[in-house]
């Protein structure tokens, strides 16, 4: 009787290559299991769905990419560990003269990216002004990134400059990738300014009037249990919770805003055509 082959015998199990998407998964998922990233950033996950959104804007860790004021730093902890190798992040905070909270995000993250350079890498703050925005050279950028911030712009008149910025800055063929909180499909613009929610084909007009081509809309961070009918607006909600104690667990059953999530690109145009209108 022959003995059974050995394991050695046996021929090489052959493995597919990862692809490139799978390997930004990989990557982003290990970005998010750091220890780093705090026990309330990581609460926040399961509303911010921070492992799809970035699949879907189609962030490699290759790039460079643009943050547009990250405030406390919930998304700069996923996307400096994430781009550190091979990439480059960059937050870009208004200036601090512009406004105490400006100050205020500007220090903390700078110390952020200061208390651990072997998780944060080459990741750097840059400054601009919100009323004439310039966030780098020309065309040296691979993606921005925005997260709950274009409300902001409408109530402060700087949407269309910052748009304008965001096309400057971009790579032809970049992409930029934008959440914020989506009003109800019938509402205005003017009525709704100082909600927190913006209509969704506002936004896309905003975007496309300064030359980017809307490449897809996503419902990953929707939320269907949002009424968007709240006494104090968007912060009603969580995390804010600006009615303190107020009906608290009616709001805390909802959950978070409900958010378009769109992808915007910026258009590699023929030699010798215009840039942007």
């Amino acid at each position: 009787m022959s003995a059974a082959p050995m394991a050695d015998d046996q021929p090489d199990q052959v493995v597919p290559p990862m692809t490139a998407s799978q390997m930004s998964a990989q990557r982003i998922e290990a970005a998010l299991a750091g220890a780093w990233r705090p026990d309330a950033d990581k609460a926040r996950d399961t509303y911010r769905h921070p492992l799809q959104t970035l699949q879907f804007f189609g962030i490699r860790p290759d790039m460079t990419v643009i943050e547009i004021t990250p405030g406390g730093g919930w998304y700069a902890r996923i996307l400096a560990p994430l781009l550190r190798q091979n990439g480059q992040y960059i937050a870009a905070e208004f200036t601090p003269a512009s406004s105490d909270e400006a100050r205020q995000d500007d220090a903390t993250l700078q110390k952020l990216f200061a208390s651990m350079p072997k998780v944060y890498g080459k990741a750097r703050v840059i400054q601009f002004d919100p009323q004439a925005p310039n966030l780098g050279a020309p065309d040296s950028a691979d993606m921005v990134l925005t997260f709950r911030n274009a409300h902001n712009w409408v109530q402060a008149g700087t949407a269309q400059a910052m748009f304008k910025a965001f096309y400057a800055v971009l790579k032809p063929g970049g992409t930029l990738g934008l959440v914020d909180h989506r009003a109800a499909p019938d509402a205005t613009l003017a009525a709704v300014k100082g909600s927190g929610y913006l209509p969704q084909d506002a936004v896309i007009k905003m975007a496309t009037e300064a030359g980017f081509t809307l490449d897809a809309k996503s419902d990953v961070n929707a939320n269907p249990k949002d009424t968007k009918d709240y006494p104090k607006g968007v912060w009603t909600l969580p995390p804010t919770l600006a009615l303190g104690d107020v009906d608290k667990a009616k709001y805390q059953a909802i959950g978070e805003s409900d958010r378009m999530t769109l992808r915007f690109v910026k258009p590699v145009l023929p030699a010798g055509a215009a840039s942007a209108p």
